[in-house]
């Protein structure tokens, strides 16, 4: 009983049985009612008590006196048989009362009391038989079965014929509703059965698992919202073990350099000088700044940096970038270009984290901008929005490659970058972590051989309060 499909079938069959039962009683009770009030009506118009009345108003104009007629003859004028095989007179047919309203509706004769107010209602009056002389409405004469009065054998017959099919079509659409009811059940079952194998499958390990999109609209929702989750868990289950083993490999280089020289120090190959421990103390120093770098991008990604967002001014932030690279630039005959109004709207930022920023964006800038070659940063206005871009005139970035530029240990070195020229591979990792949670957007753009764009985005600060001045942050990339 506890199956989904079982309590779909047994509520539908439920659901029919009630529909069926219920339709049965009111039909049977208004056939019985509408049945009874087809025979008085036609026994009224067969006993001529309507032309008695009829003449009796043309020829007194008035309804005076017209109580006297209101008496049906037992036993006498037209069978009512001629009309449906009964043959039967009418004073067998059904005892019935008659009232008599003028043509504004009100009561002039009830000799049974079977009105109870002195005009007929609108039912009443739609029921009733209209009385017309010249053309002329002038009264209307209702007729109505006596209550509990017996319907001769050949009525009831029919009526019972009538009940009896009623039951038998209720019957057969209660077993059509019963199939129809097991089918729609098991065909939302069936689904969502494919749907717990599935989950089943995933939780023991399987990702690749799919379930088909199949079944009515929702069902097909949740199907493919499965099937998405899925995919999901089998890309982050991918680059997770492809982390795993960048890290391995990013840690394992510095170790083996470690080891090899105390090796080396250690079977007297190379001596114990200050020059050689330097050598592995700044080779310590890169696996440090990687380890923080992990940590900083770990922290970016669950949203658990403290951020103290402030107005920052624009254009002392830029200048404050180009000044920390303005002599390594010189070294490698590289030319910074500034391109940012004076009289542009602060920033709604942390200023340590927009500095650190722009250091990673501008130092992987000047990482790949050959001698004798530029990087311009330009800062402009775009709706409520401030737009950062860092230029430079490099090789650019291959299109293969720039869906992956923020992607951790990502490198084009195969490309022909040389990997000793690149950082830790999370410097963009991070850029992208730390504007996004300032709420901000990040993109990059390229044309190979033209050079990259790096550009981000992020929400100007309210006018009138005053911009805090930014404090550089070094960030290794």
């Amino acid at each position: 009983m506890n199956r989904l499909w079982i309590q779909l079938t047994l509520g539908f069959a439920l659901v029919t049985l009630v529909t069926t039962l219920t339709v049965a009683l009111l039909f049977n009770a208004r056939a019985d009612a509408t049945f009874r009030g087809y025979l008085v009506q036609s026994q009224v118009t067969e006993s001529g008590i309507l032309d008695r009345l009829t003449a009796h108003y043309a020829a007194q104009g008035s309804w005076a006196g017209a109580d006297s007629l209101l008496v049906m003859p037992r036993g006498s004028g037209m069978g009512m048989g001629m009309g449906m095989g009964y043959g039967m007179g009418l004073g067998a047919m059904l005892h019935s009362s008659l009232v008599l309203a003028n043509a504004d509706g009100r009561v002039v004769a009830d000799p049974a009391g079977i009105i109870g107010g002195p005009t007929l209602s609108a039912g009443e009056r739609s029921s009733a038989l209209a009385i017309i002389v010249r053309g002329q409405t002038v009264g209307y004469l209702l007729a109505r079965a006596t209550n509990g009065a017996a319907l001769p054998s050949a009525a009831q017959h029919f009526l019972a014929t009538l009940n009896d099919t009623l039951w038998m079509t209720g019957l057969l659409a209660g077993i059509v509703g019963l199939v129809l009811g097991l089918l729609i059940a098991r065909g939302l079952a069936s689904p969502l059965a494919r749907l717990a194998r599935g989950a089943r499958q995933i939780a023991a390990g399987r990702l690749d698992e799919r379930v088909p999109v199949a079944g009515p609209a929702e069902v097909q929702t949740v199907a493919t919202a499965f099937n998405e989750m899925a995919a999901a868990l089998e890309t982050g289950e991918a680059q997770r073990r492809h982390m795993v083993a960048d890290i391995a490999h990013e840690l394992r280089t510095p170790l083996t350099v470690i080891q090899g020289n105390l090796r080396a120090m250690l079977d007297d190959v190379y001596p114990l000088s200050k020059e050689e421990v330097a050598t592995i103390y700044e080779t310590s120093l890169g696996l440090r700044r990687l380890v923080d770098d992990l940590r900083e991008l770990s922290l970016a990604e669950a949203g658990q940096l403290d951020l103290q967002l402030q107005p920052v001014a624009v254009a002392a932030l830029l200048a404050h970038e180009v000044a920390l690279f303005a002599d390594l630039a010189t070294s490698q005959g590289v030319t910074f270009q500034i391109e940012a109004l004076p009289s542009l709207p602060a920033v709604l930022a942390d200023p340590e984290r927009l500095a650190q920023v722009l250091h990673n964006l501008v130092s992987n800038a000047l990482r790949h901008t050959p001698a004798e070659g530029s990087v311009t940063l330009r800062a402009h206005q775009e709706g409520a929005n401030l737009r950062f871009t860092i230029a430079d005139t490099g090789d650019g970035i291959a299109p293969d490659d720039l869906p992956h530029v923020f992607e951790r240990f990502y490198r084009a070195d195969h490309r022909g970058r040389a990997r000793e020229a690149g950082g830790s591979g999370l410097g963009l990792a991070i850029t992208s972590q730390l504007i996004r949670l300032q709420g901000g957007t990040i993109g990059v753009e390229s044309t190979r051989g033209a050079g990259a764009q790096f550009w981000f985005s992020l929400p100007m600060a309210p006018i009138g309060v005053i911009p805090q001045p930014s404090r550089g942050r070094h960030a290794s990339g």
